[in-house]
């Protein structure tokens, strides 16, 4: 793992169109309630599973509710063979803190993508 990255800076990456994966280890009924617009979801319980997905990738967010847990998640993909050569980063703040700034993408049932500035819980 490389360190914390800001939701400031998460957020001008995206603004960049930078080659960056956003990787939302909540569960996914949490996920498709709210998350970062862009991002993806790998749910924290399937990421052993589902690390290969991540092999090759030049930079790597994780993303979950508080910023504790994306730790672990940037550690465990850190370790994996095929990031190796990856920048791994935890989001500080976690998305309550990017929520609450810069808003968050909620699918609703019109297909619309609406962003709301609160917090996901």
């Amino acid at each position: 793992m490389d360190g914390e990255i800001s939701p400031d800076e998460v957020k001008e990456l995206l603004e960049d169109d930078a080659d960056v994966r956003i990787v939302d280890i909540r569960d996914e009924r949490s996920f498709e309630h709210s998350h970062i617009p862009d991002s993806e979801n790998i749910p924290f319980d399937q990421l052993m599973d589902r690390l290969e997905e991540l092999e090759g990738e030049d930079r790597i967010v994780t993303v979950c509710p508080h910023g504790k847990a994306s730790v672990q998640a940037a550690q465990l993909i850190g370790t994996y063979e095929g990031t190796a050569d990856a920048r791994v980063e935890s989001m500080a703040g976690g998305l309550d803190k990017y929520g609450l700034k810069f808003g968050l993408v909620r699918e609703d049932d019109g297909g619309d993508d609406e962003v709301e500035r609160e917090s996901p819980f």
